[in-house]
C-alpha cells in the first residue's frame, strides 16, 4: 500500500476478535498476539472478546492510549471490547447492546485527535449478537446512537465482530448511514474471517466515513490463523489534508 504523504494523511486499522487470547486446542496465544501486532505497527487497534487486563498486556509504548468497554462479568473476571491508539483518546463511552443475559454485547466509542492538523476522529468498536434478529435490533441502536451523537460531517471508523453472516449490516450502515466498508470497497465482497482454520463466514468488518480505503486484507499467513477462532483484518485508510479539501 503506497501513500502520497504530501497530500494525504494515512491511518492503519486492525480489527481482531482475539477469543480471550485462546487459540486452537485451548492454547494460550496472548503473547504471540502481542508480538505479531507489534510487528504490524497499526495506528488503531479494535479488539473484541478481550479479557480483563489483557488489553494492557497488548498495549505498549506504541499504543499508550487505550480504552476498554466491559461487556460480560463473571466470577473469574470479565471481557469486552478495547481500543488501542497511538493518538490521545479524549473521551470514551461504552454503550450496552445486550439483548440476552447470556450474551453480553457492547459498542465502545472513543474520540481521538490525529495527524498534523489534529483531526477529530470517532472510533467505534463493536461486537454484535449471534442471531439475525438481535443483530438488526443492535444495528438499529447503533444507527440511532451515531445519528444522535455525531454530525454528518464527523469522521468515524466502526470496526469489530458483527457476526453478520447474512449481510444484515449492509442496509442500515451503508445504505442508511452512508458508510463504506474497507474490504468490500477494495475486493467487492466482505471478508471471510470465520472460522480461522477454514474461513467461510463474513463476520468482521471495518466501516468508515470521510476516508478512502487504499487497501484491506485478511491476515491469513502463519501464525495468525492459529491465534484465535477469527481472522484479523487490516485496513489502510487515507484522508486528504484539510488544505486539499
Amino acid at each position: 500500500c503506497d501513500f502520497n504523504k504530501q497530500f494525504v494523511m494515512n491511518i492503519r486499522i486492525l480489527t481482531f476478535n482475539i477469543h480471550k487470547g485462546i487459540g486452537w486446542g485451548r492454547t494460550p496465544t496472548l503473547d504471540k498476539i502481542h508480538s505479531h501486532i507489534q510487528e504490524l505497527h497499526p495506528d488503531i487497534i479494535f479488539l473484541q472478546e478481550i479479557r480483563g487486563s489483557q488489553f494492557e498486556e497488548i498495549s505498549s509504548e506504541i499504543w499508550p492510549h487505550l480504552s476498554y468497554g466491559k461487556n460480560a462479568i463473571y466470577r473469574s473476571g470479565h471481557h469486552g471490547n478495547a481500543i488501542l491508539s497511538k493518538f490521545p483518546i479524549l473521551l470514551s463511552d461504552n454503550i450496552d447492546l445486550t439483548l440476552r443475559h447470556y450474551e453480553r454485547r457492547g459498542l465502545l466509542h472513543s474520540i481521538i485527535k490525529f495527524g498534523s492538523f489534529e483531526q477529530t476522529l470517532h472510533l467505534l468498536c463493536v461486537h454484535l449478537g449471534l442471531s439475525i434478529r438481535d443483530q438488526l435490533k443492535q444495528l438499529k441502536k447503533i444507527v440511532t446512537y451515531i445519528q444522535s451523537t455525531l454530525s454528518d460531517q464527523d469522521l468515524l471508523i466502526l470496526g469489530g465482530d458483527f457476526n453478520d453472516w447474512t449481510g444484515s449490516a449492509t442496509k442500515p450502515l451503508i445504505k442508511g448511514l452512508g458508510l463504506q466498508e474497507a474490504f468490500l470497497h477494495c475486493h467487492q465482497a466482505y471478508a471471510r474471517t470465520f472460522p480461522a482454520w477454514a474461513p467461510l463466514l463474513k463476520l468482521d468488518r471495518v466501516y468508515y466515513r470521510g476516508f478512502h480505503a487504499s487497501c484491506a486484507h485478511r491476515l491469513l499467513q502463519h501464525p495468525w490463523r492459529i491465534l484465535s477462532d477469527h481472522i484479523a483484518l487490516e485496513a489502510h485508510l487515507t484522508l486528504k489534508n484539510v488544505n486539499e479539501q
